[in-house]
């Protein structure tokens, strides 16, 4: 069951990676319309976290490093809900 668990949550945040580097590319194309389905969703989920690093990390030169910063907290993130769910788990 603890396994179930823990591939679920690995199953999770690996949609969010691919979400949020999907708006990344994304973001290189010039003419993508944005109001547009599914671009939208990914654009309001993605950005939704994203933003939250944008208002702390400027760009440079118009480029965006928080999204790599993102993903390194979301990485971290990642490893304290599965350490904490095998170290709760173990318990049990």
């Amino acid at each position: 069951m603890l396994r179930g668990l823990v591939n679920g949550i690995n199953n999770i945040f690996l949609l969010f990676y691919v979400i949020i580097l999907l708006r990344i590319f994304l973001s290189w194309i010039p003419n993508i319309r944005w109001e547009k389905q599914p671009w939208f969703t990914v654009r309001n989920i993605a950005d939704a976290y994203l933003d939250i690093f944008r208002r702390f990390i400027p760009s440079y030169g118009g480029l965006d490093f928080s999204p790599i910063v993102a993903l390194i907290v979301l990485q971290i993130i990642q490893q304290v809900v599965l350490f904490a769910v095998i170290y709760i788990g173990s318990s049990l």
